[in-house]
């Protein structure tokens, strides 16, 4: 069952509150992992009631649920303003360019408090998987709008397929850098990177007799996940 998340409050001061609580509820649950949290000690180490917490927050998974939303905000926020600078490109800029995402993703990342056990929190914890994967999709949509105008050829759902399998690689390969200690994370990087511009490079079509090439299926859009 999903977590009944409240939004976030509009007003500044409120919304120093709810940043504060998500800033503790990081650095707690790196330091105790997810089972031994709970919103008493978040309240507390943020000098806090409990009341007041639950002003903005029902339970313990509500906040994890905030801290992977806010993380995907602004790992978003480096999506939007790679996609503004390279589209304009093609594909071949973009490709070419992968790696500035993924320094610019994982730079962002290692800057919120207890990102990567947020991060582990959303995949071992049931109530919590929807908001991954509602990120995911929400990437691949974005990066499907910016690539379809380059690759008129290519159906949008196969497009879309691709693209969703490229950003489950590079979202792995970050993850990879923060657990795995036998590999240099700039390793990592690199080789996801030469990865990922040779699958989007591999999407443009090459010429052929008779004008249209690539198209498997034209259809209206990626599948419905809702």
């Amino acid at each position: 069952m999903s977590v009944a998340a409240k939004a976030p409050p509009k007003q500044d001061r409120a919304r120093a509150t709810y940043d504060r609580l998500l800033d503790v509820a990081g650095l707690l649950l790196a330091e105790e992992g997810i089972e031994r949290i709970s919103t008493n000690r978040i309240a507390a180490e943020a000098g806090l009631s409990p009341p007041a917490l639950y002003r903005y927050f029902g339970d313990k998974y509500a906040v994890l649920e905030a801290l992977g939303r806010r993380l995907m905000e602004r790992q978003n926020a480096v999506l939007e303003a790679w996609i503004e600078r390279h589209r304009s490109g093609g594909i071949a800029a973009m490709a070419g360019h992968i790696g500035e995402l993924l320094a610019e993703t994982a730079a962002v990342t290692r800057a919120e408090p207890g990102a990567v056990w947020t991060l582990r929190a959303l995949h071992a914890t049931p109530r919590l998987v929807h908001v991954r994967l509602e990120s995911h999709r929400h990437v691949t949509d974005r990066l499907t709008d910016a690539c379809a105008p380059h690759l008129p050829a290519i159906g949008r759902d196969m497009l879309w397929r691709r693209l969703r399998l490229a950003v489950e690689l590079g979202f792995a390969a970050e993850e990879m850098t923060n657990e795995e200690d036998c590999v240099p994370a700039d390793a990592v990087l690199a080789d996801v990177t030469a990865m990922l511009g040779g699958l989007l490079l591999d999407l443009t079509p090459l010429p052929q007799a008779g004008g249209v090439g690539g198209g498997q299926g034209q259809s209206g859009g990626p599948p419905r996940c809702d």
